[in-house]
């Protein structure tokens, strides 16, 4: 893909640094994700119902992370790119809910008290970062959210053939468009700190949710 980056080296430099710390901290590099997306076992069903539950746990309510950054950001660009990004990320929501209910029930597993603790914890870290007064910080956790979701949507794209349900075509914003966001927002060096942060934890809370996953499988030992 094409990408215009005739703009200072500082910004491009912030730029780059948030499509690499998403290729190589996002979920895409998790181990469990690809055992979701190329497992053919007699448990992976369960397996992969489990992970649309627990998304559905983390990102299926409104208003979405990047809903709430957008309803608290400061009118230009990156208000703009959040608007686009709120509305796209919106309809993945609702594909969500609605694949959330064609897999089936959550699997029995057991720690149920002890997933609910550790999901109430991600949901909780996500307000924080999307409400954060940090100028950068909910735009970086929103960006990394939308470039983290490619590698999650092909297991929900997975889970959907599975389920017999149509996959709406994907309505994100194109990383070309993270890009800019990011060169024009990242201006200071307190906001390319606080970008680089939001980005972070929202990439922590992912390889949790994939943790949490995988634990979950080998406590009903599927896995």
């Amino acid at each position: 893909m094409a990408i215009n980056r005739s703009v200072g080296r500082s910004a491009v430099s912030v730029a780059d640094a948030h499509l690499a710390r998403v290729a190589a901290d996002g979920s895409s590099r998790h181990r469990y994700l690809n055992v979701l997306l190329e497992g053919s076992g007699t448990n992976t069903a369960r397996d992969i119902a489990d992970s649309v539950h627990l998304l559905c746990g983390l990102h299926g309510s409104p208003p979405s992370l990047v809903e709430l950054a957008y309803q608290t950001a400061e009118a230009g660009l990156a208000r703009d790119w959040l608007a686009r990004a709120a509305e796209g990320f919106e309809r993945e929501r609702l594909f969500l809910v609605r694949l959330t209910s064609a897999v089936g029930p959550l699997p029995s597993t057991p720690g149920a008290a002890e997933t609910e603790a550790a999901m109430n914890a991600q949901r909780n870290a996500l307000e924080i970062l999307a409400t954060s007064e940090r100028r950068g910080c909910a735009l970086g956790a929103a960006a990394a959210l939308v470039g983290d979701w490619w590698p999650i949507r092909r297991l929900l794209d997975r889970a959907a053939a599975r389920a017999g349900v149509d996959s709406p075509a994907p309505a994100l914003p194109d990383e070309a468009s993270v890009v800019a966001v990011i060169e024009a927002a990242s201006d200071t060096m307190a906001s390319e700190r606080a970008l680089g942060f939001g980005g972070e934890q929202l990439l922590l809370q992912h390889r949790g949710l994939f943790d949490l996953l995988e634990a979950r499988a080998g406590a009903r030992s599927d896995y």
